[in-house]
């Protein structure tokens, strides 16, 4: 039996977690519940508290992320079990990632399908984010962003200095397990309609820090998959501009210096990426 942390994050999400928490209770009576208020403002610390959940509560709100780690520090159990406090994770899903982690796993994400996205649009560029991290990391990622996971905590704890404090730490997380050669699972869900209030994600401002985040990630797990392609991209395009101005004008023009001189400065800061990246993840003897 697995020595288990559960860990909710909850930033005003008391109607929500009065749907969770008492089946989280009634299904794992001997695990150890952690919710994070992070700066609510409504009855999330105390619903959590009458439920008989641990409540760390952050003085004003750290970010999803920032919550995560708190949590992950609090939490004795050799197993972590990450799930969103506004309803939409069912405790009955959680049997189906220990059961998968017990396979030789060290992460299995609870991967929603169409039905389980916000809108089409969220959809859509979920759908772009997985396939991007996917050729970044060479393994297929079926849901980049999903809150729903269970990670054995001594791996987990090891990744905390990279998490950011917002979104989005699934993202973080599941590009490092991979980079350090940690077996990843995906176990297809159902995902509930959220409860209480609305997402607090914003779709144009966070998605865009998702991609970013996805772009930073790529230069610690892979950083010529990222460079390499962009150096070629200017020296193809300096070695196009070049053949076009010796067949029209005789010369090789500045533009096509310039172009090849970016090409070769990307190329080496690719280099210089790439072993940064192997001393960061090189594990102490």
């Amino acid at each position: 039996m697995h020595h288990l942390s559960i860990i909710l994050p909850a930033k005003n999400e008391a109607e929500g977690l009065q749907r969770t928490l008492p089946g989280l209770r009634s299904a794992y009576p001997q695990a150890q519940i952690i919710v994070v208020n992070d700066g609510s403002t409504d009855a999330t610390a105390q619903i959590a508290h009458d439920h008989g959940a641990t409540v760390i509560s952050n003085p004003y709100s750290m970010g999803n992320g920032a919550a995560i780690k708190r949590g992950a520090r609090a939490a004795s159990g050799q197993v972590l079990v990450f799930m969103d406090a506004d309803g939409q994770h069912n405790a009955a899903h959680i049997q189906a990632l220990l059961d998968k982690l017990d396979q030789g796993y060290d992460m299995v994400v609870g991967a929603r399908d169409a039905s389980g996205q916000a809108n089409f649009h969220r959809g859509l560029a979920n759908a772009f984010y997985n396939r991007l991290a996917s050729h970044m990391t060479g393994h297929r990622i079926d849901d980049l962003t999903s809150g729903f996971r269970a990670v054995r905590a001594e791996r987990f704890r090891e990744f905390l200095h990279l998490l950011p404090n917002g979104f989005s730490y699934p993202t973080t997380s599941t590009m490092a397990f991979f980079r350090s050669a940690y077996p990843v699972a995906y176990v297809p869900i159902p995902v509930a309609k959220r409860v209480g209030n609305g997402s607090h994600i914003r779709p144009l401002k966070d998605g865009l820090r998702f991609l970013l985040i996805i772009f930073k990630i790529a230069t610690l797990y892979a950083p010529m998959k990222l460079f390499a392609p962009v150096a070629a991209l200017f020296f193809l395009t300096g070695l196009g501009y070049y053949g076009y101005t010796f067949a029209t004008q005789h010369r090789l023009t500045n533009m096509s210096t310039l172009l090849f001189s970016a090409a070769v400065i990307i190329f080496l800061i690719g280099l210089i990426s790439e072993q940064i990246t192997n001393l960061t993840y090189r594990r102490d003897s």
